[in-house]
């Protein structure tokens, strides 16, 4: 087991936030250059700085790099989100079906890093800490120069007891958030957003 104790944050230059957060895409294109060791350093330490309830900080972190292990992982992934959508009994997306039908479909799209979000279950609100955590992480991934996307096909995957005993996970820990990162093979266009629905604006008379 590969388990990492980082004393200190790493000091990073970092860019406006507000490009980060509208600039920020979800890249499925690939080169295959590794993330170095430092980098993810310092996004985690980016992850950790997230709001937490009540100061629990229920996450923890997988680090895989391993293209055979993530090849299989994404067998693995496809299979269970698959037979998943054709049960849904009418209510699953037809694309969705379409795309996970596809042999040559990697959920990874082939890229060289994926960081697993888990959290403790104690913690009532840890499913939100953690996507959180995922959050800080992604835009920290943006200003390094990296892309990121959320692998919601592999989630399910990643929980069942094979791939947590693979992966060394500690019994009970859940498997939140899966984040691909990698240098881009290209530009990612940006999708276009609905305006915020306010449903309420109360203001003093």
């Amino acid at each position: 087991m590969h388990k990492t104790t980082l004393a200190t944050g790493p000091q990073n230059p970092s860019i406006a936030v507000m490009d980060a957060i509208y600039k920020r895409r979800a890249v499925r294109d690939y080169t295959q250059e590794m993330v170095t060791e430092v980098t993810i350093e310092t996004l985690l330490y980016a992850a950790i700085q997230a709001p937490t309830a009540m100061h629990e900080e229920p996450w923890a972190f997988a680090v895989i790099q391993d293209k055979a292990l993530l090849d299989r992982l994404s067998i693995t992934a496809k299979k269970i989100a698959l037979d998943a959508a054709i049960k849904a009994d009418g209510h699953a997306k037809p694309h969705s079906v379409e795309i996970l039908s596809e042999p040559d479909f990697n959920v990874f799209y082939n890229a060289s890093t994926l960081i697993v979000i888990y959290g403790n279950p104690m913690g009532s609100f840890a499913a939100a800490d953690c996507w959180l955590s995922a959050e800080n992480l992604m835009l920290a991934a943006y200003a390094a120069g990296l892309g990121s996307c959320v692998i919601g096909f592999a989630v399910a995957a990643l929980n069942t007891v094979e791939w947590a005993k693979e992966l060394h996970v500690p019994a009970g820990m859940i498997a939140h958030a899966p984040i691909l990162l990698g240098h881009p093979a290209g530009i990612t266009p940006a999708t276009s957003r609905k305006p915020p629905e306010v449903l309420c604006w109360k203001k003093a008379c």
